[in-house]
């Protein structure tokens, strides 16, 4: 099936759309196989397009590591913690990824795999959409951040960027102890099946509670969710969100369209600085985070409490959250 999506792709060289179920919100989608490049390697990026009515403007939106596309339309308790549902039933479009090498996207070596060519396939993504629409935004969480970050510094063809889960300034005494988590998918009960190369990664099965979610509740159905769908990234996404992040100069530098910028003050980006950035509130973390987006003509900020790293999970904050996420969608 996977072999036959991709021949498709590849002769098509555009953007090959299928019909698929609608979300929860009856907003239509669509399944998009978009062939991207990183110079002389083919790929497939698989997407998500969903598209309210009358909609002008669409948000590319990229997972973090161990996650798919579905980070951002979590179906648990009818969907109330899906950024897709909230964004489509504002009239907004959606575009979830799914990370070169994860999900239904292709899987070439590991090595291949870093943000900056994960930035040139979501541009090449972009591009493929702008036809379509008048105004396209990106957004990412964690790994995705790095990405998206990268692309819109690089390439700027995007009208604002969402960063969430990552800001310039880590707490390693809390992430490096977090990332001891991390194994092989090729030794993963599940995962190793795929037959995928040692650069691989995914977290060991049991820890995702501790590495994502707490100090948030322990909910069954989301601890189940989330096991059964886990996925991988590559040490390459890795190593380079770190060093385009807070070790060389960074890819932000550079990004010159609306930011907003959304945290928990639970996860490992926040807390002292210089340790990691200041979410004591938000004024606090936009001025912690202001030195790095030097060229970003309007940065805003957002905390979303009581959760860790993946608060799209957070029941709690969710209603909050993406109406926040809306309003400035809404006001770019």
């Amino acid at each position: 099936m996977r072999l036959r999506r991709l021949c498709a792709a590849v002769l098509l060289a555009a953007s090959v759309s299928v019909p698929a179920q609608a979300n929860a919100a009856e907003t239509p989608c669509q399944d998009v196989y978009t062939p991207v490049q990183f110079g002389l390697i083919r790929q497939v990026m698989y997407g998500k397009l969903c598209v309210p009515q009358g909609a002008t403007t669409v948000q590319v939106l990229v997972p973090g590591g161990t996650y798919t596309g579905g980070y951002w339309d979590i179906p648990v308790e009818n969907g109330s913690r899906s950024v897709v549902r909230a964004v489509n039933d504002a009239g907004i479009a959606t575009m979830t990824v799914d990370r070169i090498g994860t999900g239904r996207s292709t899987k070439p070596l590991s090595i291949l795999v870093d943000v900056p060519n994960q930035a040139e396939a979501v541009h090449q993504v972009v591009q493929n959409l702008r036809p379509q629409f008048s105004k396209v935004l990106i957004g990412g969480h964690s790994i995705g951040s790095a990405i998206a970050m990268v692309e819109a510094g690089r390439y700027h063809d995007v009208d604002g960027v969402l960063v969430t889960g990552m800001t310039h300034m880590w707490d390693y005494v809390r992430a490096v102890p977090a990332m001891t988590n991390l194994i092989p998918a090729a030794i993963d009960p599940v995962l190793g099946a795929r037959g995928l190369d040692v650069g691989y990664l995914t977290t060991r099965p049991g820890t995702r509670y501790n590495m994502f979610h707490a100090p948030g509740p322990n909910n069954a159905a989301v601890e189940a969710w989330d096991e059964s769908t886990k996925d991988v990234a590559s040490a390459g996404e890795a190593v380079t969100a770190i060093l385009m992040s807070n070790i060389v100069l960074p890819a932000s530098a550079t990004i010159d369209v609306p930011l907003l910028t959304a945290q928990s003050p639970n996860d490992y980006f926040c807390g002292i600085p210089p340790l990691a950035a200041d979410c004591s509130s938000a004024a606090a973390l936009v001025n912690s985070e202001r030195p790095f987006y030097g060229q970003v003509p309007r940065l805003e900020g957002l905390l979303v409490n009581g959760y860790g790293h993946c608060f799209n999970f957070s029941a709690d904050e969710a209603r909050r959250y993406h109406d926040a996420v809306i309003a400035w969608q809404r006001s770019i």
